[in-house]
């Protein structure tokens, strides 16, 4: 029996150049459109129970960030709900993936993905607690609804304005995950933390910048081949109307705190980004940022403040990018989240490495750091 590979699904991306010997699999990531990005991998393979499969990424060493994929493992699940990490050697230009499925269907992906059905399901669970609205800012260029979750019991004349995007790069499902788990318990009635937090504050959360991409199975762009996140000095409502009218809906409510969550791709561990190198930035903006930064480090052990990217010297910043946007524009305290694809080095799960579930408990911590944050 010869087996079969398929992604022609929510999120799915491979191209199979030849599936017909199980140990010598071919295979290739589509690219995103626009054509200069490509990472993310989706795909089923069919009629596989107690093969030794050997799947090739051929095109693995010209990825958008090649490096990701040293000391790295893939995810593999057989029922789409439990995820697991399968061997996985990448010798610098191929990714190489050994498996022998238990089952005759099997998924093997970049991450644990978040589908569109699930995205679907959030918002209607969301939307059924009382202090949720939701509405539509646009459509997408490929005609999804565009979706913005407002959360609040607030009834201050002036009360604190947070705004949470995620998932701007498609490829990051870790986002999405944070983000449930997020909405999870900041919407749960009986936790004394998320009522004082709803009555203080207006939560304004969009779960996926990029629903275009996650659906096609993007890495970083949409439907257009924009890098939302390259975007936010000059959107336009034809290439990239989600940052458009995310940031017409900016301008009429202000913001007080910024969350951009992201997941990277190389780094193994959980870890915020700062606005340093905008021309606003002082010491006050400084101390607002550490406070945070520390106040989560001492909730969540999966976080950490030594490692991450390297700070941007002064008047270096890009306005392009959400956080050094929103950060000079609105005088406000913008942070970028970032989660591995890998496992968060400081505390290992090794079966699972980050995943899906460690990302909503990862969302869930930030209630009480907001709360600790602005009491």
């Amino acid at each position: 029996m010869s087996i079969s590979i398929f992604s022609a699904f929510d999120g799915g991306n491979i191209e199979v150049v030849d599936a017909s010997q199980a140990q010598h699999i071919r295979l290739n990531i589509r690219p995103d459109a626009g054509e200069r990005h490509f990472q993310w991998f989706y795909y089923q393979v069919c009629d596989a129970a107690g093969l030794d499969l050997v799947m090739t990424i051929e095109n693995a060493g010209k990825t958008s960030f090649a490096e990701a994929f040293k000391d790295y493992q893939a995810v593999a699940s057989h029922d789409h709900v439990h995820w697991f990490r399968v061997p996985t050697q990448f010798d610098g230009q191929k990714l190489v993936i050994e498996h022998t499925p238990e089952a005759d269907i099997v998924y093997y992906a970049f991450f644990e993905p978040y589908g569109h059905a699930r995205h679907m399901a959030l918002l209607a669970e969301a939307g059924a607690s009382d202090a949720v609205s939701i509405e539509s800012l646009c459509a997408t260029p490929d005609g999804h609804a565009h979706s913005l979750i407002t959360a609040t019991e607030s009834t201050l004349d002036d009360p604190t304005i947070i705004w949470i995007t995620a998932r701007q790069h498609p490829g990051e499902p870790m986002a999405e995950w944070w983000i449930e788990g997020f909405l999870d318990r900041l919407l749960d009635a009986s936790d004394p933390v998320s009522r004082q937090l709803l009555s203080r504050c207006v939560f304004y959360i969009v779960p996926n910048m990029c629903i275009d991409g996650s659906i096609r199975g993007h890495l970083r762009c949409n439907a257009t081949g924009a890098n939302l996140n390259r975007e936010w000095a000059e959107p336009s409502p034809e290439r990239s109307p989600e940052v458009f009218y995310v940031r017409e809906k900016m301008v009429e409510t202000g913001i007080d705190i910024a969350l951009d969550i992201h997941g990277d791709e190389a780094l193994p561990y959980n870890f915020f980004a700062g606005a340093e190198g905008t021309a606003s930035w002082d010491e006050k903006k400084q101390a607002d940022f550490d406070r945070l930064k520390n106040i989560l480090a001492d909730l969540s052990p999966d976080f950490q403040t030594e490692f991450g990217y390297e700070i941007d010297p002064p008047n270096s910043s890009d306005l392009r990018k959400c956080t050094d946007y929103l950060s000079e524009t609105f005088d406000c305290l913008a942070v970028t989240l970032e989660m591995p694809f890998k496992d968060a080095a400081n505390s290992p799960v090794p079966d699972t490495g980050w995943d899906g579930m460690r990302s909503a408990q990862f969302g869930r911590a930030m209630v009480d750091a907001l709360w600790a944050y602005i009491r």
